[in-house]
């Protein structure tokens, strides 16, 4: 392994992959440390069409599109008495736009891809701990069976994701949320019967009483198949009726829609859970370094939106650090528009998942009670700055003034009044709103992408 290197990429998820080969292709001398040995399983399974002008920059979509990953029409929501679906067709005419993924592959797929473009990768190497000189990062001291080392850098991307290197274990500057305080529990089956409603490979997302599930067709003849509930109504009824699969099964019976879909079908695998805190980092960077993906900020899945944060957030940091490296724009500079920018992306999100499950007609139920923003998590929002964030982008002046008379009402704690407000929300992919010209500039830059990634002066 090298001893020094210009940018260090911990971690070699889609975040991390994507950072460093968009670095890569710019010049960058770039090294990857990866704690697990990929293939590696991971959850996170269904992608949304926003990625894939990402993976085009990249210059890995072809291969995605070869692999053989099933191909997502769209999603498909049967949400209290409402149901409805969104299409992703008519965003592109040459094929699908979006996929259904087994992680495992997909995620090597982009690791591999970086190495392709240039990137020293390093599968099974632990970071410890990053050293500091003042409030910079310098070095990371990292592990490798009996081996272990230091390597030295100019730049970092923590892509470390729920782990967290630098805002969980050596910062200290990650915030929970009190909304999405769930638990995600599932498997994996085979024989599974289409639904016969929505776009063809969609994602199926059914809500019950007490939370609601997905249903995710793979390539590999599964379908991912998982229920999303209160922390305390999981743990209340593990303990009433002895153990996660009952959990699991006693909510089924009380989903027609996804149980009619198993009907014939069989489990492959035993139950996996996760909690599915919802938290963001205090800061998305610092002096030298940016984070990226989970490990900035984690949000509820009900819409699918893990790697099209990380993928987007990655392309702002190579974005960042390459015009940096070339002079372009001063660091503080960089920063400014990197935070300001991604913390746009995810703060509309995190607003607009909060109004989705406020739109659940069941008001008894706690737990769709429990997912609406508190006052302190309102309070921790810039509201202005939010609502500017949030309408940036959208093109049409209707649905610019919905969504914000929506959010306005959400974050003021009032109801939204809409059964289903959040129909084309994939339809607005977030480079729509993104900055990519002097009339969308954020602290006075944009991005660009020819004749290299990189940032613009307005």
């Amino acid at each position: 392994m090298r001893a020094a290197t210009q940018v260090l990429v911990i971690g070699g998820g889609p975040a991390g992959a994507t950072a460093a080969g968009l670095l890569a292709r710019q010049g960058v001398r770039v090294t990857l440390l990866e704690r697990e040995t990929f293939p590696r399983y991971h959850i996170g399974e269904s992608i949304l069409p926003s990625c894939r002008p990402i993976f085009e920059l990249l210059g890995v979509w072809d291969k995605v599109a070869a692999h053989g990953f099933r191909a997502k029409g769209g999603a498909y929501f049967s949400w209290g008495p409402e149901e409805w679906e969104v299409r992703f067709t008519e965003l592109g005419q040459d094929g699908s736009n979006a996929w259904q993924v087994v992680r495992g592959d997909f995620d090597k797929l982009l690791l591999d891809h970086a190495r392709d473009l240039g990137v020293e990768v390093h599968e099974g190497v632990n970071v410890k701990e990053v050293e500091f000189d003042g409030d910079r990062p310098v070095a990371a001291h990292w592990e490798n069976g009996p081996a272990s080392g230091r390597i030295t850098f100019d730049h970092l991307v923590d892509a470390s994701g729920r782990r967290g290197v630098l805002a969980s274990r050596q910062l200290r500057t990650r915030r929970f949320h009190s909304v999405f305080r769930n638990v995600a529990t599932w498997s994996y089956w085979k024989d599974v019967q289409p639904l016969g409603k929505g776009p063809d490979g969609a994602i199926v997302v059914a809500s019950v009483p007490e939370g609601w599930f997905w249903a995710i067709p793979l390539h590999d003849g599964t379908t991912s198949v998982g229920l999303v509930t209160g922390r305390d109504t999981f743990n209340r009824r593990r303990a009433e009726l002895g153990g996660i699969e009952e959990v699991y099964h006693e909510a089924l019976a009380r989903c027609p829609a996804v149980a009619g879909m198993l009907t014939d079908a069989e489990r492959t695998t035993g139950m996996r859970t996760e909690q599915d805190y919802s938290y963001t980092s205090d800061v998305f960077s610092g002096p030298g370094y940016f984070l990226c993906g989970d490990a900035a900020c984690f949000l509820d899945p009900l819409l699918s939106t893990g790697v099209h944060l990380a993928t987007y957030s990655a392309m702002l940091a190579a974005a960042a650090i390459g015009s940096v490296l070339r002079g372009e724009v001063t660091e503080s500079e960089a920063r400014s528009f990197f935070d300001g920018v991604y913390r746009g992306a995810y703060e509309r999100l995190l607003v607009l998942v909060s109004v989705f499950y406020e739109s659940y007609r069941g008001k008894e139920y706690h737990f769709y009670n429990a997912q609406r923003l508190s006052a302190e998590d309102r309070d921790a929002l810039d509201l202005q700055a939010s609502f500017d964030r949030i309408v940036t982008g959208i093109a049409d002046l209707k649905d610019a003034e919905d969504v914000y008379r929506r959010v306005r009402q959400h974050l003021g704690g009032a109801d939204s009044g809409d059964p289903n407000p959040l129909a084309n929300l994939n339809k607005e992919h977030e480079l729509k709103a993104a900055p990519t010209g002097p009339d969308r500039a954020v602290e006075g830059l944009y991005l660009a992408y020819a004749p290299q990634l990189g940032l613009r002066r307005a």
